[in-house]
């Protein structure tokens, strides 16, 4: 008997707690990527489970994934692909780069150079490669899983503000409490919990949970707050440059997938709120006197969230549309 939407979010949820321990924000913040089928940028210190988190989503879904390890001397081909004269035939053919497939993982993204970065670019917005003047489509769903070490500068190239904007969120996991730490060496004990971990989704079932939080009603009340909340970082003093249009529509999104997660057919506000600090955040370049003041992208956000009118209920009506799925 198929599992119904809720049961299989939570299904793929808990497939992927077998791995990571005591990380459910993070876990669910990744699940909310899947169904928007939105880039994650994982950044924390070393030996947080970052990749660990990355390949525990992918084995949790049939479908195809590739890693990518990048480090100074990747050339951009060695991404995308390239076109080679098959010597049999006497034509040049196109071998595909590891970035076909579902879901990439691109470990320690920064590590790469500009020009290895960039070819990323085009990949990650449009869904597809041109190489030599030919544009190959990549399959769907798509998904780009990045992962970065924020305190290692030597040989890193930060990322630039058009590649920041391509994710559309950032995930951030901390380092566990004592007793989920015992609970991951117990874990860990005698093999990797990953190798053992099934697909517990098909790539159908994705695209159908996508096509699911792209029907989520947002009453027009709650979007036109999704939109005050972006456009509210353009003009804020501590803000040099604030979130684009992409960011507000990947806001939006986020906010659809957020209440399909919830098990609700409807945007609460709550849910903008909730997700607007993952989303928003790696996009806002500060002003340098905000920055040596301390000033930091969430304490920016959580002040707008504070200031900007939430929309009452009565100016909005879910409880018309409160379905359960």
């Amino acid at each position: 008997m198929p599992l119904s939407t809720p049961d299989l979010l939570n299904a793929i949820i808990e497939n992927v707690e077998r791995v990571i321990v005591g990380k459910r924000p993070a876990v669910e913040m990744a699940v909310v990527a899947l169904l928007c089928e939105g880039h994650i940028l994982v950044e924390d210190v070393p030996g947080i489970g970052k990749t660990t988190l990355c390949r525990a989503i992918a084995r949790s879904i049939a479908c195809s994934f590739r890693r990518i390890q990048l480090t100074p001397d990747v050339l951009p081909s060695d991404v995308t692909g390239l076109y080679f004269f098959n010597q049999r035939s006497c034509d040049f053919e196109f071998r595909a780069g590891p970035i076909f497939a579902n879901l990439v993982l691109v470990d320690e993204v920064n590590r790469a150079t500009p020009r290895t970065q960039s070819a990323l670019l085009e990949c990650m917005e449009e869904r597809q490669v041109t190489v030599d003047g030919e544009t190959h489509p990549l399959c769907r769903p798509f998904l780009v899983i990045a992962t970065q070490n924020p305190v290692e500068l030597e040989g890193t190239f930060p990322l630039p503000e058009a590649q920041l904007d391509r994710f559309l969120l950032k995930i951030e996991m901390g380092y566990p409490s004592e007793d989920e730490e015992v609970e991951m060496v117990l874990r860990f004990e005698e093999a990797s919990p990953l190798e053992r971990l099934q697909p517990v989704a098909s790539t159908e079932q994705l695209l159908q949970l996508q096509k699911e939080a792209r029907a989520v009603h947002v009453d027009p009340a709650v979007r036109g707050y999704a939109v005050q909340v972006a456009r509210a970082t353009r003009t804020h003093p501590a803000v040099q440059l604030g979130a684009s249009p992409r960011a507000t529509l990947a806001l939006y999104r986020a906010a659809q997938a957020r209440a399909l997660l919830e098990g609700r057919h409807f945007v609460l506000p709550d849910d903008v709120k909730r997700m607007a600090p993952a989303v928003l955040g790696h996009r806002l370049i500060l002003d340098p006197q905000a920055r040596l003041r301390g000033k930091l992208p969430g304490s920016i956000l959580e002040e707008l969230l504070h200031d900007i009118p939430v929309p009452v209920e009565e100016s909005y009506q879910p409880s018309a549309i409160s379905r359960r799925l």
